[in-house]
């Protein structure tokens, strides 16, 4: 039976390939879909999907009272709050740049499992987590905005907003000790979330018309299956099983992801910026990645 740890790296590389995609499909989907109901959708259609696989396996349980605290928590802010405010943030900045400010947990969740939890990084992983915020700065680069529009200002302070947010889901999914596994909470995360993403939806305004082309179902079908339904359960079962530093800054590959089909399919610029900050990013996730090594036993112990 595989170990916890190759459990979490194995989910770290799915959330890498799901979420990364997500951005730059979630860019083209939003441009005939709104945003809101975009988030709606997909999140309903990965809560589907997982319901069906799970009772397809004979996994399907309802959550335990102790396990409705986590259900709630990544509901609203791994999933309802943070989609709703990526796909309105995604209307006002590139997709690659998007997902830079999107993952900005480490600079919340690592401080926060140093004092809340005692996790404390080797010296090796902090000098990997220095260089890929390192290359995450070198990415973001902030003298290329334009800060006097206001859209771009509120498109930027959303996606820090979502970085905020997922980083308090992830700090309870590290606190919290469930008693059903991450897959078998994940339709029911996405359930709930789909409904408080369908009430924004309304607030904002009703339901459009929307033709259902080969292109609108493209993209539902990779955000709902890919990219919420395999997205969610890799992101909560590799926070769940690897050290702190190791999945946040793992995370930084989403990304990475991001901006290399963003460059390929979006036509945005390919730039000597863009390339050293990715290879910082890839140096420190190998850096915080690599297992850390222990002691030799003395003899007789």
């Amino acid at each position: 039976m595989a170990s916890h740890r190759t459990i979490g790296f194995v989910a770290l590389a799915g959330a890498i390939i799901g979420y990364g995609g997500l951005w730059p499909v979630t860019h083209i989907a939003i441009e005939t879909i709104p945003p809101l109901w975009y988030s709606t959708m997909r999140i309903g259609i990965g809560a589907a999907v997982l319901f069906g696989v799970l009772a397809a396996t004979g996994q399907l349980k309802f959550p335990t009272r102790h396990d409705l605290p986590l259900v709630v928590s990544v509901a609203v802010f791994m999933m309802a709050i943070y989609t709703a405010l990526m796909h309105l943030a995604l209307q006002f900045v590139e997709a690659g740049r998007a997902a830079l400010l999107g993952y900005t947990t480490p600079l919340w969740v690592i401080p926060a499992a140093y004092l809340m939890f005692g996790e404390r990084p080797s010296r090796r992983r902090v000098v990997g987590l220095v260089v890929a915020l390192t290359g995450l700065a070198v990415l973001f680069n902030p003298a290329s905005f334009d800060w006097t529009n206001a859209n771009v200002l509120a498109g930027n302070l959303m996606l820090l907003c979502c970085g905020l947010s997922w980083s308090i889901a992830i700090i309870h999914i590290r606190k919290h000790r469930p008693q059903r596994t991450p897959l078998q909470l994940a339709p029911f995360q996405l359930t709930l979330a789909a409904m408080l993403s369908a009430l924004l939806a309304l607030i904002a305004g009703p339901l459009p018309s929307i033709a259902f082309s080969g292109r609108e179902i493209a993209v539902l079908a990779y955000g709902g299956v890919i990219g919420t339904a395999l997205g969610m359960v890799s992101v909560t079962t590799c926070v769940r099983y690897l050290p702190t530093t190791v999945s946040t800054v793992g995370l930084l590959g989403g990304p990475v992801v991001a901006l290399t089909l963003s460059v390929a399919f979006l036509d945005e610029a390919l730039t000597a910026a863009l390339a050293v900050g990715i290879m910082l990013i890839l140096l420190g996730i190998a850096l915080v990645s690599v297992p850390e090594r222990r002691p030799a036993k003395a003899p007789g112990e």
